[in-house]
């Protein structure tokens, strides 16, 4: 049997216009700024018809991610489409994909077979300029630092301690650590400097948080740059620099309005990777969706312990934001990994393998149900080769956490292959409210706290390890007055430790915190772990090699 490709499908799909997924979305026309027939900006004055209205906010997030994958996002699209079957009223808010993972190894971000969001090759590429609004202010804020030593600097400015870096929206491992400022006095200060993916700046965390204009230019001022020679912090609005970031920014702030397969109205904006930084769409894009529709569907990055955990720790805490119910995706090819089978096995009934993955599944299951207290629906992403045995050990097992199964068929089906996980996310959001939102730490907690409670809490790890320069920042951070913040933990997305090799459910680890940063403008400490990089690499083949284009302007080789 041949399947058709993601790009071949949506290629051949039949689009709506946009004005006609805007009417489905509640949008008044006038609210909209059209990029073509297919994709608008919606303004933000569009908040203010509903903002009385709270529809219900369902979170998608999934088990610890294998080269195997989860579907979660394609399972997010198809969940939105079965809700919208089901006759309700339901929008979708998902992050726009980065470049760097689309030529690198992981493709784009549109989601999958007749789950998608459209047009896919805009999506992945240049969409409405987002992305390069804010490389550009995240580049104006370098330039100026730089321009300030130049020209005398006024604030005392330590080269050494800048921690801002430049951003471009590619992985390219050659601008992790550069030199630059060479070729005499006339063309700068030589000092160390680096680049960051543009969705790991400090910017897009902003950005994704920022609830207006104004929100937006203070948030932006608070951006902690570096540090004097006096080791006091240096801030963006002490260069005067976040007014014309904001200038950068303004249009770029209003919601993308786009469409699934099916017609159901998404809202993709922002897009700060979950393993180095949060990992939500925009507080405006949910906002947005939960004012004008009945349901919700968003997802976060990556597995529970990441996007979840900061979904609710960072955005939820910010924003009073609150989902009714969680989804959680897994697929048996995925948790068969974790049980120590090799990809090229996957194929091959093993219920003893798939026993030991569970454990994995069922760590996330209590993490959403005992620390975050919120209810969850296992989705299993259903593949091919998935055997009658395999589907209902995973049902037994999650039984026996008091939680049910559905099966998710969208990929193939679209829509219909979703409505069982649909009738059960309505069920879910319609039972009695089960108590206030779980935090994972208080927020008079110390930053040393916050990290050993994420990590023993959700991670289940033995302790935190501070070493190198973390130590001396802890309490640097805290002398500063940024003890009070959130964290967010930059680790492999691919393990509960900071190891990605550790799979499954690791026992008798650690977590080593080696570096920390406060993002103050977005809100929160950022604490890196491991070997994690806040600039990726390519491949020994990246996906670049297989993108095409021909004379008539249609892209080939996109997934």
């Amino acid at each position: 049997m041949s399947f058709k490709s993601d790009i071949e499908i949506a290629q051949e799909a039949k689009l709506r216009p946009i004005s006609e997924i805007a009417k489905r979305a509640g949008i008044d026309e006038k609210y909209l700024e059209y990029y073509g027939r297919y994709k608008a900006k919606v303004s933000l004055d569009a908040l203010s018809d509903n903002e009385n209205k709270q529809g219900k906010l369902v979170l998608v997030t999934a088990i610890t991610p294998t080269p195997a994958g989860e579907g979660k996002t394609t399972t997010t699209i198809g969940l939105a489409d079965a809700m919208t079957r089901l006759g309700k009223s339901c929008t979708l808010a998902l992050r726009e994909p980065s470049m760097g993972p689309v030529f690198g190894i992981k493709g784009g971000a549109a989601g999958g077979g007749y789950a998608q969001v459209v047009p896919m090759e805009d999506l992945n590429l240049h969409f409405t300029g987002d992305f390069h609004a804010i490389g550009a202010a995240n580049n104006l804020l370098a330039a100026l630092i730089d321009n300030h030593i130049q020209q005398g600097n006024a604030l005392n400015i330590d080269p050494r301690q800048i921690t801002w870096k430049r951003a471009v929206d590619m992985n390219d491992r050659q601008l992790r650590f550069i030199v630059d400022g060479l070729g005499g006095r006339v063309n700068g200060t030589p000092r160390e400097d680096g680049f960051e993916i543009t969705v790991a700046s400090e910017v897009m965390a902003v950005f994704c948080l920022s609830t207006s204009i104004t929100d937006l230019k203070e948030r932006l001022g608070r951006i902690v740059i570096g540090y004097s020679y006096s080791g006091e912090p240096v801030l963006a609005s002490d260069l005067k620099a976040n007014g014309a970031m904001a200038a950068l920014l303004k249009d770029a702030l209003q919601p993308n309005l786009v469409q699934t397969l099916e017609g159901t109205p998404a809202y993709v904006h922002g897009g700060p990777f979950a393993n180095i930084a949060h990992g939500c769409n925009s507080v405006l894009a949910t906002t947005m969706g939960l004012v004008h529709a009945d349901y919700l569907i968003t997802e976060a990055g990556f597995g529970a312990d990441l996007g979840a955990e900061k979904f609710i720790d960072i955005k939820c805490r910010a924003t009073g934001l609150d989902p009714s119910a969680v989804v959680l995706v897994a697929t048996v090819r995925a948790l068969k990994m974790h049980g120590g089978v090799a990809k090229a096995d996957l194929k091959e009934e093993n219920l003893e393998a798939l026993a030991a993955g569970m454990d994995n599944l069922t760590q996330h299951v209590r993490n959403v149900i005992d620390v975050f207290n919120r209810p969850v629906v296992v989705a299993i992403n259903r593949f091919p080769d998935d055997t009658e045995a395999e589907l209902e050990l995973v049902r037994e097992e999650c039984e026996k956490q008091g939680v049910h199964v559905a099966l998710s068929e969208v990929w193939g089906k679209g829509g219909e292959g979703g409505v069982e996980l649909a009738e059960e996310v309505i069920r879910l959001c319609e039972l009695p409210s089960q108590g206030d939102l779980g935090f994972v730490y208080g927020e008079d907690t110390t930053i040393r706290e916050k990290i050993e409670a994420i990590a023993k809490r959700v991670y289940r790890a033995d302790g935190v390890d501070f070493v190198g320069p973390a130590v001396k920042q802890l309490k640097v951070l805290e002398d500063n007055g940024f003890g009070k913040l959130p964290v967010c933990i930059a680790k492999t997305q691919y393990s509960f430790a900071d190891d990605p090799k550790m799979i499954g459910v690791p026992k008798d680890f650690r977590i080593t915190v080696r570096n920390l940063k406060a993002s103050a403008g977005a809100g929160f400490i950022v604490a890196l772990t491991g070997d994690v990089m806040t600039m990726p690499g390519l491949p020994k083949v990246p996906s670049a090699e297989k993108i095409d284009v021909d004379e008539s302007g249609k892209i080939s080789g996109l997934f």
